[in-house]
């Protein structure tokens, strides 16, 4: 128990200077975290919006929420048990609006390094993966249940491995599979003589998404989000792997542009990756990516412009 309290509490929040920019912050800017995990990005937010109370820390893991009471409730901060697409259906339900909403889509590093989560390939411990504890389906439910063909599409589709069929077939092969040394090992046969990237790494992102919805979530709560925008307003979402990324920037381009409908405009035309000291202090940071936008305004003479007045957003 020391020993999962102790790595609660070295997840560093990644890209936070570059968080900042975009967002920028302002006094009476209201925020939304759909991601809040343990609190990092949200503090530093708040320390410069002094508006705790309109603000809005969410994160569907109930360890991560318990951590975010502990640190923000004082303050009247509203903090939400959900996962984001349900949290964001209700907001607009509602019709909530908000200066600066993110969503860092990363697995927390309590998640990977607590063995009992069952996120880590490199820690021995139950095939679960769950963000939410409280749901039915885990990990080792689909590598165990689902078929042949329905695992080698799961692999081929999430985690874009080229030998996705040897996979699904070798991990049949070896049922009953409980713990993620187990999976490992299993796939590690499949790919010989590996170097620098353990070969189990894309079917234990595969089996993440799957168990939790991930790019589906992400792919129905895009639309909301910006709904969920003030006019001006600023949205960031920072990834961590290709399919999400991919996922992000599609629709920002969709909805930026010229065309008369545009509601979008971007703030960063390129992904926003972390500097040489920021990936060697914090490794989490070597695969992130962020992309921001901000919420089309109309002014009165009906000319379109993405800012809020108080200064002109950075483009990155």
């Amino acid at each position: 128990m020391l020993q999962d309290q102790k790595n609660q509490k070295l997840h560093v929040p990644v890209l936070l200077s570059n968080v900042l920019t975009v967002l920028q912050p302002t006094k009476g800017d209201s925020y939304l975290d759909l991601t809040a995990g343990y609190g990092g990005h949200a503090e530093a937010i708040l320390q410069l919006t002094h508006s705790p109370k309109d603000s809005i820390l969410i994160d569907r893991d109930q360890t991560a929420v318990d951590e975010l009471k502990k640190r923000f409730k004082s303050q009247g901060v509203e903090i939400i048990k959900s996962d984001f697409y349900s949290a964001s259906k209700k907001l607009v339900s509602e019709n909530r609006q908000f200066d600066m909403i993110l969503a860092d889509l990363g697995v927390s590093s309590p998640h990977l390094n607590i063995a009992s989560r069952g996120f880590s390939l490199r820690q021995d411990g139950p095939l679960d993966m769950r963000m939410d504890q409280e749901q039915t389906l885990t990990a080792k439910t689909i590598v165990n249940r689902y078929s042949e063909s329905d695992l080698a599409g799961l692999i081929k589709q999430y985690g874009e491995d080229p030998k996705y069929r040897q996979i699904a077939r070798e991990i049949v092969h070896n049922r009953p599979v409980n713990t993620t040394s187990e999976l490992a090992n299993i796939v590690a046969r499949v790919w010989p003589g590996y170097h620098k990237v353990h070969p189990a790494t894309r079917t234990f992102q595969a089996l993440r998404i799957a168990v939790n919805d991930e790019l589906e979530q992400l792919k129905d709560s895009l639309p909301l989000w910006v709904n969920l925008l003030t006019p001006g307003g600023r949205l960031a979402v920072i990834s961590f792997h290709s399919l999400e990324d991919r996922a992000v920037k599609h629709f920002f381009q969709e909805k930026s542009g010229s065309q008369y409908e545009s509601s979008l405009s971007l703030i960063t035309k390129h992904p926003v990756t972390g500097g040489k000291h920021e990936i060697v202090s914090n490794p989490r940071a070597r695969s992130a990516k962020m992309r921001a936008v901000a919420k089309i305004k109309i002014n009165r003479k009906g000319n379109a412009h993405a800012h809020t007045g108080k200064k002109q957003l950075p483009n990155l």
